[in-house]
């Protein structure tokens, strides 16, 4: 009798873990300052720079030879439209920005 009811909390309380992690989001990566995307420029902004406009990167990485840094903020809901931010980053052999893409879902980040 102790071990039936022992099973029905069992239950009980994953069906209740299971409705949270349903209607909770999920959120990936790091809040970055964004208002530092416009002082980039390619072939002068160094790395030194993009660690004093954005902290330490989410993610490093190599993309077709060249060293990549990310910064990405990635907000998932199941009951509203996912909020994401990313700026990858890609650095020369002398270690200044080469390249870099800035892309968001925030209605606040887009250019009027």
């Amino acid at each position: 009798m102790q071990r039936m009811a022992v099973m029905r909390s069992g239950r009980k309380i994953l069906v209740v873990g299971l409705i949270l992690l349903l209607a909770g989001c999920a959120t990936v990566g790091r809040k970055f300052n964004v208002s530092g995307v416009p002082q980039i420029s390619m072939g002068q902004t160094a790395k030194s720079d993009v660690m004093a406009l954005f902290g330490t990167p989410w993610r490093t990485g190599i993309e077709d030879g060249r060293e990549t840094w990310t910064y990405g903020y990635y907000k998932y809901s199941l009951f509203s439209d996912a909020k994401t931010r990313d700026l990858v980053l890609r650095f020369d052999p002398s270690g200044k920005v080469a390249s870099y893409t800035f892309n968001s879902t925030y209605p606040e980040d887009r250019k009027p």
